[in-house]
């Protein structure tokens, strides 16, 4: 199991700080957040802070919890992401979402799409554009609400055969997972009980998605095949022997990635977050 660590809070000199020390004590990731107005709190675009953690640090995978690209332009996202891939030379990895509502960059602009199911199909036009847009090869592509012609994206980017997807999915949604299913990670979400999915909840996920991935390679040999992401978000409870202990439980269970993801103001100041980094992750072989 790898370990990341989200940079909530803090200016964004702060940010680039924490995830110098990040790298510097064991982490294997760090990732910054994609809002637009999401209340009283320092909010850094996310692209321009990827390029700057690309060139300050060496080792860490990076990206962003997470970007709803129903509000992005994908071309522009294809542009970006091959920058920073580069950047960072091949560390970018692109986790997506449908976008939570709530930030004012969705419900207090006009022009937004707000339902679910609008989301979820400029999602998947989306991911499409940006799929042919990294082969590097001119394309054009007619989706449901995205049409381009003739585009191509030069250079490719550093990773092949593309920058890693890993896709929100609501389970046990079947539209949802499915789509997880066709990139290279899910971050699995319960629609049953809000919160960290519990570790038996999980292996059910791993197990519908290995299925999947197995009758998709038959569908089209030599797609499916390579790794596949199981990304967790949570806190890990104080204390090495325990934190160890609950994310040994989740990587038993199929998990890959434990992110931690640290949201309560009062608690996680740039501080706090700080003396995480610092801590290191924990030792699972101990």
């Amino acid at each position: 199991m790898r370990f990341g660590l989200v940079g909530s809070f803090g200016t964004a000199e702060q940010t680039l700080h924490l995830a110098r020390e990040a790298e510097a004590h064991g982490w294997d990731g760090f990732f910054t957040w994609d809002g637009i107005s999401v209340g009283p709190m320092d909010t850094w675009d996310p692209w321009v802070l990827l390029g700057a953690l690309a060139t300050h640090t060496e080792r860490l995978r990076l990206g962003a919890m997470v970007f709803p690209l129903a509000r992005r332009r994908p071309w522009k996202v294809a542009r970006e992401s091959i920058t920073v891939d580069h950047l960072s030379r091949g560390r970018l990895v692109l986790p997506v979402g449908l976008g939570a509502v709530d930030d004012g960059g969705f419900a207090r602009v006009s022009g937004e799409v707000v339902t679910a199911r609008e989301r979820a199909e400029r999602l998947d036009d989306a991911l499409a554009i940006l799929e042919r847009a990294w082969t590097g090869e001119t394309f054009s592509y007619a989706g449901r609400h995205h049409t381009v012609h003739d585009l191509q994206f030069l250079p490719r980017p550093v990773q092949r055969p593309r920058i890693p997807v890993w896709t929100v999915a609501a389970w046990p949604s079947e539209r949802s997972m499915g789509r997880a299913a066709r990139w290279d990670g899910v971050l699995p979400q319960s629609r049953t009980s809000p919160g960290t999915m519990d570790p038996a909840e999980l292996r059910d996920v791993v197990a519908w998605v290995t299925e999947r991935r197995a009758r998709l390679a038959e569908e089209e040999p030599g797609r499916y095949l390579g790794a596949y992401d199981v990304v967790v978000e949570g806190v890990l409870p104080a204390g090495e022997a325990a934190a160890a202990a609950h994310a040994r439980a989740y990587a038993d269970a199929g998990a890959t990635w434990w992110v931690e993801s640290r949201w309560d103001p009062d608690r996680d100041t740039p501080e706090a977050l700080l003396e995480v980094a610092r801590q290191g992750p924990p030792r699972l072989d101990a």
